[in-house]
């Protein structure tokens, strides 16, 4: 699993700097003021839970548990609908989309809160 955990974490790393530079660069002249700061807190969270996410798995990989497991699904599923409603919402002006933009925000913190509990249970 921490493996797995691993190789996604890689490919969200590459995929949050490719979109960070498709945005600085594509989407600068293109979106507005305010559509570009959403974009950009999407990047944001998806390079930041990346990087955990792949620390998680080293971590994982010393002496898997059922709670670094969790975290690490927990900061993948959160990457996927926080920052990618806030990419979708940022591109189209769909608001809708801003509806899945909490529950993602709820696995990042459900992801932190396993990450915690693992490391208090060490």
């Amino acid at each position: 699993m921490d493996r797995l955990l691993l190789a996604i974490a890689a490919g969200f790393g590459f995929t949050g700097v490719a979109l960070g530079a498709f945005g600085a660069h594509a989407l600068k002249s293109r979106l507005t003021v305010e559509a570009l700061a959403t974009y950009q807190t999407g990047v944001l969270y998806h390079l930041v839970h990346a990087v955990i996410l792949a620390v998680v798995a080293v971590i994982a990989s010393r002496g898997s548990s059922t709670l670094l497991t969790a975290a690490g699904w927990s900061f993948a599923g959160g990457i996927v609908l926080f920052s990618g409603s806030l990419y979708v919402l940022s591109v189209t002006g769909i608001r809708g989309f801003g509806a899945i933009t909490p529950i993602g925000g709820l696995l990042f913190l459900a992801g932190w809160l396993c990450l915690m509990i693992a490391a208090i249970r060490s």
